[in-house]
């Protein structure tokens, strides 16, 4: 299928090397595509209803989870209509679905709830500020400088459900109430603690926590770190968070004390919107008074720091964009030369093919990648994974697979997390929890996980869990 386009009437939008304007939410699923070993949806293809949520209804929002997942019977089947997603879509390429996710997300895709989004340029980004360089990349020197609200041409996209400045409030004094009577007096009643706090979305939990420190006068937070432990507290925690803070969370503690945990900041930064960036980024200086930028280039250094301080720019073109084929190609080509293996015999330019995979949208990042596959005949994750290693290679190769086939992403994060020796608890606890975020991706990635491992998800974990710990991880998964 070519991605191909004329462009829109009024013009052409701006050179591929320039920068465009915002993308959709985090989780949003691809479309289909035939060379890349992550099947993808296909383009211009009206998003399937999306399936219903609690009994509390939100409006559309950007992108963390995403919602409107086929259903199960059609994982992978032609047609799946492709989420918008966040960075830089291909110019020239037809604009996308709007995508609800979990994506998370995406990034988490944006939910499908019954509240109304905020107005584009409302959703917490900071002011505008200087256009970003090449490749989205700012100029030396502005990494993290305020990005312009809209990166070429197209609205940007709303933030992901739970990473808005302005959070609708609805009524949650039962769960509040049913949270408190659990922890109240001698002992908790775990199974109670778990049966609320598992069913509730972004909105809820942000409410939830409002209203249980109002009305009696308590940290949620607290009372659930005081009454339970080990990693059943520490999952409890991460959704009492909310997906906001809980991403502020595991970026910090990923680079406090000795050592960076850079896996940790691949599952929060790779493939995320230019909107949930800037949510993540002012949220992360109100809760440790510290700028995610800064501490980035403290921590890390040489190309990964470079790398990472262009995930946390939030400057990728917007999925809103159109797609411009010969953009495109001129992509595919210098993504050739850069990795060393162009006809015309350049060096590597580690630097050059993160600025090109950071900066374009998972619409460009799908087109890219079937060009390059047609033109080389080479798979391009495959050409990444050969010419990058470490920690590099890991965080080029989720930006690409989130772009490719969030879900299915999402799917092997999962396993991973549970492969070999022992349970990594903490990656189990963030990929499980941010996942749950959005009922409809939450479907998508199950039938991904069984599509690749022929086995069911909840008895995976099952089998790697104990105790209220796995009560509380199976019921997020269901």
């Amino acid at each position: 299928m070519s991605y191909y386009q004329q462009p829109p009437p009024g013009g052409q939008p701006p050179p591929f090397h320039q920068p465009y304007s915002p993308q959709p939410g985090y989780n949003q699923p691809p479309p289909s595509q035939s060379y890349s070993p992550y099947p993808q949806q296909g383009y211009n293809r009206p998003p399937p209803p999306p399936p219903s949520m609690s009994h509390h209804q939100y409006p559309p929002q950007g992108g963390y989870p995403p919602q409107g997942y086929p259903p199960p019977q059609q994982y992978g089947a032609p047609g799946y209509p492709p989420p918008q997603q966040q960075y830089g879509a291909p110019q020239g390429y037809p604009p996308q679905q709007q995508q609800q996710y979990g994506a998370p997300p995406g990034q988490y895709p944006p939910q499908q709830h019954g509240y109304s989004a905020p107005p584009p340029g409302q959703y917490g980004a900071p002011p505008p500020g200087p256009p970003p360089g090449q490749y989205g990349a700012p100029p030396p020197g502005q990494y993290g400088a305020p990005p312009v609200q809209h990166y070429g041409g197209g609205p940007p996209t709303p933030p992901s459900l739970g990473y808005s400045s302005q959070m609708p409030y609805v009524d949650t004094n039962m769960e509040a109430e049913a949270l408190r009577k659990a922890m109240k007096g001698f002992g908790t009643d775990e199974k109670a603690v778990i049966r609320v706090i598992s069913k509730l979305d972004p909105v809820q939990i942000y409410s939830v926590r409002q209203t249980y420190n109002q009305r009696f006068m308590r940290d949620l937070q607290r009372d659930l770190e005081k009454e339970t432990s080990g990693d059943f507290r520490d999952a409890l925690l991460a959704v009492a968070r909310g997906p906001l803070q809980q991403d502020c969370h595991t970026l910090y503690h990923a680079m406090k004390g000795m050592g960076t945990k850079e896996s940790d900041l691949n599952d929060v930064l790779c493939g995320r919107s230019n909107a949930d960036i800037h949510a993540i980024r002012q949220e992360y200086r109100k809760m440790f008074n510290k700028d995610l930028e800064a501490d980035l280039r403290g921590d890390l250094s040489a190309g990964t720091e470079t790398l990472f301080v262009m995930l946390a720019a939030g400057t990728r073109h917007e999925e809103s964009t159109p797609v411009i084929p010969q953009n495109i190609e001129q992509a595919a080509t210098e993504l050739q030369n850069s990795m060393g293996t162009g006809p015309i015999g350049l060096n590597k330019n580690a630097i050059h093919t993160c600025q090109v995979l950071t900066q374009l949208s998972d619409n460009e990042l799908r087109a890219v990648s079937e060009a390059y596959q047609r033109r080389y005949h080479q798979s391009l994750t495959k050409a990444i994974e050969s010419k990058f290693s470490g920690h590099m290679k890991d965080a080029l190769h989720l930006t690409l697979v989130r772009a490719l086939n969030r879900p299915m992403a999402e799917a092997e994060l999962l396993e991973d997390a549970m492969a070999g020796a022992g349970t990594h608890d903490r990656h189990l606890i963030d990929r499980v929890v941010r996942v749950h975020w959005d009922r409809g991706f939450k479907e998508a990635v199950k039938q991904a996980y069984r599509a690749k491992y022929g086995k069911d998800l909840r008895k995976r974990i099952e089998g790697e869990t104990r105790g209220d710990y796995e009560r509380l991880l199976v019921a997020m998964i269901e």
